[in-house]
């Protein structure tokens, strides 16, 4: 067993875990701030995350796989505080998020597409400019006068990741093309992806709540829908596009 707190999305959380490896998985985040809550992962919760990927699998097609208990753990956290931060208006999305000299850039896309790898090419074409936010679920704070994204430490297979919070500029919709081309997006272009691509609280009753969150999400950040190849130039087009600035 393990107990620590991390600060994720400005909100303080003891967890009390099962494997010591949690601690250290979430040590960007370790903080010694009072807590606000308390996440206690259970041997159901990890039976239960199990069942969830398994009817992913089944959703989209994919080879059922059976995770090790220490990861169905960090899957367990990550649930309790996303219904935790959901209440006060964090969303955790599915996406990956660079900052660009100091302002945030979220990009979504249904699996596969090529999220990580488009966030790389802004790594490489504006060198340490660019810092990696989280590259698979970053925390979006809407009740701040301006929509934030925030690091967490849950980052995927490549465990890219650093504890920020930066202003939210834009989100992109990212499909694969043989070319390179962006366009703006109209609110209810793009309201149907994000909002599966956002986690949603498995209490029905909260429905109404992120649908309404969603919707301001949509409403209060730019959209942009990009056709891209892996060429360092559908980097420099996309910040071109969201920024409305020139060349570096």
């Amino acid at each position: 067993m393990a107990e620590f707190k991390i600060k994720i999305a400005g909100r303080v959380i003891r967890v009390r875990s099962l494997f010591e490896s949690t601690r250290d998985y979430c040590r960007a985040y370790l903080t010694e701030e009072n807590p606000e809550l308390s996440v206690e992962v259970t041997a159901e919760n990890l039976l239960f995350e199990q069942e969830q990927y398994d009817e992913e699998a089944r959703e989209e097609g994919f080879r059922r796989r059976r995770f090790t208990d220490p990861f169905l753990e960090r899957t367990a956290i990550q649930r309790k505080i996303a219904e935790f931060l959901f209440d006060d208006r964090v969303l955790m999305v599915h996406g990956s998020a660079v900052a660009l000299d100091g302002a945030g850039y979220l990009f979504t896309a249904r699996s596969g597409t090529g999220k990580s790898t488009h966030t790389r090419l802004w790594r490489e074409v504006f060198g340490s400019r660019a810092v990696m936010v989280n590259d698979d679920k970053p925390f979006v704070r809407l009740g701040a006068q301006e929509p934030l994204v925030c690091g967490s430490p849950w980052s995927g297979k490549h465990g890219l990741d650093t504890n920020i919070t930066v202003p939210l500029k834009g989100i992109c919709i990212l499909v694969r093309g043989s070319e390179n081309r962006i366009r703006r997006l109209e609110p209810t272009q793009a309201l149907d992806l994000l909002r599966h691509q956002s986690y949603r609280p498995l209490d029905i009753r909260k429905l109404p709540q992120f649908l309404t969150m969603t919707q301001a999400l949509a409403e209060r950040i730019p959209l942009w829908h990009m056709e891209c190849t892996m060429d360092p130039q559908a980097a420099q087009l996309a910040w071109e596009a969201m920024t409305s600035q020139g060349q570096v």
